[in-house]
């Protein structure tokens, strides 16, 4: 009776209950379930960085496309201040925004194109903001002169990426060898020879410890030193 009971509601539950495909529809197709508390805070801290990072090259960028976009403007008749407002609302948001600020007159717009080139990558804006004072002075050359100080731009950042790729070997290698004293700790540990116990435990391996995380920092700081040197203009 008991089997004949517990048959009868698996049928039940098979006839009434939702299907093994809606079951997997389900599931591919809901809301994923909540991480742990940490992990949102720790993606978030990396898509700061992320972004951090990235800052400089799309300014370069945008920079670019603003020269481009002005020329063009200009050619089409537009005034510098004109040409300079609409050439900047389609670029980056961010680079936008730092860009177009609001409660400046127009003729201070060069001064402040020179202000924003002390930021990281965005050294064009200084580049500009003299060819806009020149061409203001001389009338309308401006255009061409956007066009060309565009191309160098766009040749500069060119050779930037090209630097970039052929330094991603040395970069890499010089991780990995920052990352070799944590192997060979390990496999000390996994010979039985201790090693945390002599590095931690005692005044010479302290003095070993320290000296070899400074050797290995200043190692990391000199290759991106040097790489940065590197990616800079000539």
């Amino acid at each position: 009776m008991g089997f004949a009971i517990v048959c009868s509601a698996a049928s039940a539950w098979l006839l009434l209950g939702p299907s093994p495909a809606g079951l997997r529809l389900s599931r591919i197709a809901g809301p994923a379930p909540a991480p742990p508390g940490p992990v949102p805070a720790l993606r978030a801290r990396i898509e700061v960085i992320r972004e951090r990072r990235s800052r400089p090259g799309r300014r370069r960028t945008s920079i670019i496309e603003l020269c481009d976009g002005m020329a063009a403007e200009l050619a089409a008749g537009r005034t510098p201040d004109e040409a300079f407002a609409l050439a900047a609302a389609v670029l980056d948001p961010h680079v936008a925004a730092e860009l177009l600020t609001s409660g400046r007159p127009p003729p201070s717009i060069p001064d402040h194109l020179a202000e924003l080139a002390r930021e990281p990558g965005a050294e064009g804006l200084r580049l500009l903001a003299a060819c806009w004072r020149v061409g203001t002075e001389r009338g309308g050359t401006l255009a061409t002169v956007l066009d060309g100080l565009a191309a160098a731009l766009r040749d500069e950042e060119a050779q930037r990426q090209d630097v970039s790729v052929q330094l991603a070997g040395p970069r890499a290698t010089a991780r990995l060898l920052a990352a070799l004293p944590l192997l060979g700790v390990g496999m000390a540990a996994a010979l039985g020879a201790h090693p945390l116990t002599f590095l931690c435990g005692s005044l010479p391996g302290l003095a070993c410890l320290f000296t070899g995380l400074a050797f290995n920092a200043t190692g990391l700081y000199w290759t991106r030193h040097l790489a940065r040197t590197a990616e800079s203009p000539a």
